[in-house]
């Protein structure tokens, strides 16, 4: 990337987006992030690191058009994730909807290439993991339909020649930061979890600065231009490794006790069909207990062989500094 280039990030107050933004100031380049329109995001580490925050709504093209003018390089991270009480229009409108007027609007600006964010949920539950880019979709919600559909769109323009560009799929994000996995950790760290299912099914995450370094390889590497990549960790492990090592981070016992999965995914099936309709966050997810039941896989040799890509913080260690991070900020 040239320094000269200003950079764009859409959505730079999110996890992911703030991390990348916030990597590429750092290190000397010109950056702008978008932030939603009338929202109470924490833009000041951003504008600490001389980020350029602008407000816009990615779904509509005469803000596509505005905040792409002048850059060079964009890195599309912004989308709308899992909420229950939003329409299945608006995850269209900003997970597939935006990614062709960003396409539009770089082509039209000439920007020299885009990164896309995926996610591996597009692939659904693996059943014979671990899983790679040739998998074939599979997704389970609206969120996930959405963003495969983004992606799709995104692969397209970048596989024709209209724009250069790199789709990333990113696997479990996790670190310092984020609030994902607070309750789990928080329920362990208390005593009070116990495991839906078996506890078998294996779960794959990425640390938050390994998939930046992902982002970055995958935009300066020529040879990932019209590439799709998976981007994780070095490792998957089964859910009750995961909660192991979490709980030896607390300094706690491992969860122990295992109950039934069918009887609470029916009530998260019937909580939600009532919720749901009414606008009302539900309070228990069909989704949730998927998260039991549903096993993450996935290999990264092609991000290794093609762009480079190692991990550098093992889950271990990456579980570690999260729940010390937890612990500063006074949340455990």
């Amino acid at each position: 990337m040239d320094k000269d280039r200003k950079i764009l990030v859409t959505g730079a107050a999110g996890f992911t987006g703030k991390a990348l933004a916030l990597r590429l100031a750092h290190e000397g380049y010109t950056v702008r992030g978008t932030v939603r329109p009338g929202g109470n995001s924490d833009t000041a580490e951003l504008m600490e690191a001389g980020v350029e925050v602008v407000e816009a709504d990615v779904g509509l093209a005469e803000d596509c058009t505005r905040i792409v003018k002048g850059c060079g390089y964009l890195f599309h991270i912004a989308a709308l994730f899992r909420r229950a009480n939003v329409p299945d229009a608006e995850y269209t409108r900003i997970n597939r909807d935006a990614t062709t007027l960003l396409i539009d609007a770089a082509v039209e600006a000439g920007v020299e290439k885009m990164v896309h964010c995926s996610t591996i949920g597009v692939c659904g539950h693996i059943a014979n993991p671990p899983a790679d880019e040739e998998t074939p979709y599979n997704p389970g919600d609206i969120y996930q339909v959405t963003k495969m559909e983004g992606e799709k769109l995104a692969l397209e323009a970048f596989r024709s020649g209209r724009l250069r560009g790199t789709v990333i799929r990113p696997a479990s994000i996790y670190g310092p930061g984020d609030l994902r996995l607070l309750k789990l950790f928080s329920m362990i760290a208390k005593r009070r979890f116990f495991v839906i299912g078996s506890g078998k099914p294996t779960f794959h995450t990425v640390y938050i600065d390994d998939l930046v370094e992902g982002f970055i390889r995958g935009m300066e590497s020529d040879t990932a231009d019209g590439e799709l990549f998976i981007v994780a960790g070095e490792e998957y492990v089964p859910l009750n490794e995961l909660f192991r090592i979490i709980a030896d981070a607390l300094g706690v016992p491992p969860p122990k006790l295992h109950i039934p999965a069918w009887p609470i995914q029916l009530l998260g099936t019937v909580v939600e069909k009532v919720c749901v309709p009414l606008r009302i966050p539900p309070p228990i997810y069909r989704r949730r207990v998927d998260f039991f039941t549903k096993s993450r896989a996935f290999k990264i040799d092609k991000a290794r062989q093609t762009i480079g890509y190692t991990p550098g913080v093992s889950l271990a260690e990456g579980i570690r500094r999260t729940a010390e991070w937890y612990r500063t900020e006074g949340l455990l």
